[in-house]
């Protein structure tokens, strides 16, 4: 029988593998350098997890180089990730797991991103009362953050939370542990990759010092929403900030990280009572658009402050669509319907919490999307594939997420 509690050089016991173990594989991830995925891991589970466990005990677990993945952003370009093996994703997560519950309660309120009980929405909701109280926002854009973290300025900070070697030890060789680009390994000096377990909790450590603490100390009378690296600052005036902008962008060269000019905006909040006239009057935050925007009232039409899903986002939902809506899908319209259904729940549960109108576009594209792939499929004129989509409708009207009432988008 397994005593979880056996523990050696290192107070890492069984039981805090195996938890960890169940985390990751709840998360599910891709294979690393390795190749081994959860499916293969769990083949031999029990020696898998012993081996992290003793090498972890002893300390002479030393993290394999992680594989880069790039994809695209939906803003265009690229972002590199850096993939840990499943072991590596285990061994990570027994840190977090222990940092996390030292750190969390000293974060800041206005941290939302990668925290327990926190979310993206709550963020959202938080930066829409605020932008109807104050005029101006702006919107900050750390250049290269996770690839450009300062080493030594991050264990100083993880160091305000904990004194413990091994967890100090395990963090300095995960910060060293080198890039495995096309074959080609790169030592890293500088930065955490996304991607990692244990990254987004150093992430939020570091940015804790960085930004959040040092807002409330020296600028408490300015209000922002955190979500990992990007923020939102609110001000009172234009003058107020210009003036923040500046303050930030050397606070960022002082942490050894840059404000990315071209990405960092200051945008006046336009609606019903701030009415200037502005360039500037919208921003984009965690995949909304928040944009003046006219919306009915129990007093009639009234200019709000208002976010609806994002160009960039839209874009990127009409990528994964047309990856599966295509000439090369061959199954029945209702393995169709399985395929994309998760996905377009997704978006409705995150897209139509302020207003299910403003992605109407989205899934009348979908529906003249699948009324091509019919034609190319069955071979039927733009008339008949019409007709024969609406017969499905009226045979099984819940047969697509956006169909169902909720949306209620009709395929006609």
């Amino acid at each position: 029988m397994i005593d979880y509690y056996e523990t050696k050089q290192h107070p890492i016991t069984k039981k805090m593998v195996l938890d960890a173990y169940k985390k990751v594989k709840s998360k599910k991830g891709s294979a690393g350098v390795d190749g081994q995925s959860l499916q293969n891991f769990r083949e031999n589970l029990s020696g898998n997890l012993y081996k992290i466990w003793n090498r972890m005990t002893s300390g002479s677990y030393f993290p394999p180089v992680v594989k880069e993945v790039r994809i695209t952003k939906k803003t265009g370009g690229f972002r590199s990730l850096g993939i840990p093996t499943v072991s590596d994703r285990i061994a990570q997560q027994v840190i977090k797991s222990y940092l996390e519950p030292k750190v969390e309660s000293s974060f800041h309120q206005n941290s939302y991103g990668y925290r327990p009980r926190k979310s993206a929405h709550q963020a959202l909701e938080k930066t829409v009362s605020r932008c109807g109280y104050y005029s101006w926002v702006v919107d900050l854009d750390i250049r290269g953050f996770f690839d450009n973290i300062d080493h030594t300025l991050l264990m100083k900070a993880v160091e305000r939370y904990t004194k413990e070697k091994w967890v100090l030890m395990y963090i300095g060789r995960w910060l060293k542990t080198g890039v495995s680009r096309e074959g080609e390994i790169t030592d890293r000096i500088k930065g955490t990759p996304q991607g990692g377990v244990i990254s987004p909790l150093l992430a939020n450590i570091f940015l804790h010092f960085a930004f959040d603490k040092w807002m409330q100390i020296h600028h408490s009378n300015m209000p922002f929403e955190r979500y990992c690296d990007d923020a939102i600052i609110h001000c009172t005036s234009e003058k107020q900030a210009y003036f923040i902008r500046e303050a930030v962008s050397k606070r960022m060269k002082a942490c050894k990280l840059e404000l990315n000019s071209e990405k960092t905006h200051i945008v006046y909040c336009k609606n019903h009572v701030h009415s200037e006239s502005h360039k500037n009057t919208s921003f984009d935050f965690l995949g909304y658009t928040f944009r003046p925007l006219r919306r009915p009232t129990k007093n009639g039409w009234k200019l709000t402050y208002f976010p609806v899903m994002s160009h960039a986002s839209k874009k990127e939902a009409r990528r994964r669509l047309k990856k599966v809506v295509n000439r090369k899908f061959r199954g029945s319209i209702q393995e169709l319907a399985q395929i994309i259904n998760p996905m377009i729940r997704g978006w409705y549960q995150y897209f139509c919490k302020y207003s299910k109108w403003t992605t109407r576009g989205l899934w009348y594209w979908l529906n003249r999307k699948i009324v091509r792939w019919i034609r190319r499929y069955r071979k039927r004129s733009r008339v008949q594939a019409r007709k024969w989509l609406k017969n499905v409708y009226k045979t099984n009207p819940q047969l697509f997420e956006h169909w169902k009432p909720v949306l209620d988008i009709k395929p006609y």
